[in-house]
């Protein structure tokens, strides 16, 4: 069976799962780089829309999709958009900030993203400083950044803000396959977008604490997904 796993910003795929060999004795893994991320080359611009149109053939005739961050953004327009080919679909804290707009707690983090991108431009070592910190991670990038992470620094940089996707929660929360949020309790903003997706894609949850947003190398994490997919 087949297994898509897209990444979220700054840390390209293999980066973001780097301990899968459990789910590959299982499952045919396919783990691609987004474009812009290395292995290829830096984008000017880098659209959720777009790259999920670019990354839905990677289905195939069917697959469980997996999303982390930005990249449970986009796992969650190509799951509305192709639901005949999705057998199950997992995200990791999606910073879908439009399915919880009022809530204090996601308009105070946007408030602080949107006052933190205002004093930019950055070099990529300041922005990963201040995002990381502001997001809740708990990667501590090396310095000096190696070719690799200065160039997902530089991607993020590009991306379009995933607050203004539009989620169909109605077409999701209709379509016949299990769907798994994880959170990882360590920002109220993150667990409000979290609540909500839930709630009305009637979700699973998974709270895995342990690495702040960088949830696929918390413990716990493959265990659980890989539960979910065998269930699924």
């Amino acid at each position: 069976m087949r297994v898509v796993l897209i990444h979220g910003s700054v840390a390209n795929g293999p980066a973001t799962w780097p301990s899968i060999e459990p789910l590959r004795e299982r499952f045919d893994v396919v783990l691609p780089s987004r474009g812009g991320y290395p292995p290829g080359p830096l984008l000017d611009h880098i659209d959720f829309d777009t790259q999920a149109e670019e990354l839905a053939p990677l289905l195939e005739d069917g697959a469980h999709l997996v999303g982390h961050s930005y990249g449970g953004v986009i796992s969650l327009l190509i799951a509305a958009r192709h639901p005949q080919r999705v057998w199950s679909l997992a995200v990791s804290e999606p910073p879908a900030f439009g399915v919880a707009r009022g809530r204090p707690e996601v308009e105070r983090l946007l408030a602080e993203l949107m006052m933190f991108f205002a004093a930019g431009p950055y070099e990529p070592a300041a922005y990963l400083h201040g995002f990381l910190g502001l997001v809740g991670s708990d990667f501590r990038p090396p310095e000096p950044l190696p070719p690799d992470l200065e160039q997902g620094a530089r991607a993020a940089m590009a991306e379009r803000p995933p607050n203004e996707a539009e989620i169909p929660l109605d077409e999701l929360a209709a379509a016949p396959f299990p769907k798994l949020v994880f959170s990882g309790a360590h920002h109220p903003a993150f667990d409000a977008v979290s609540d909500v997706l839930e709630e009305r894609l009637g979700a699973e949850r998974a709270v895995i604490p342990g690495a702040g947003h960088s949830i696929p190398r918390a413990p716990g994490y493959l265990d659980r997904l890989m539960e979910f997919l065998a269930l699924a």
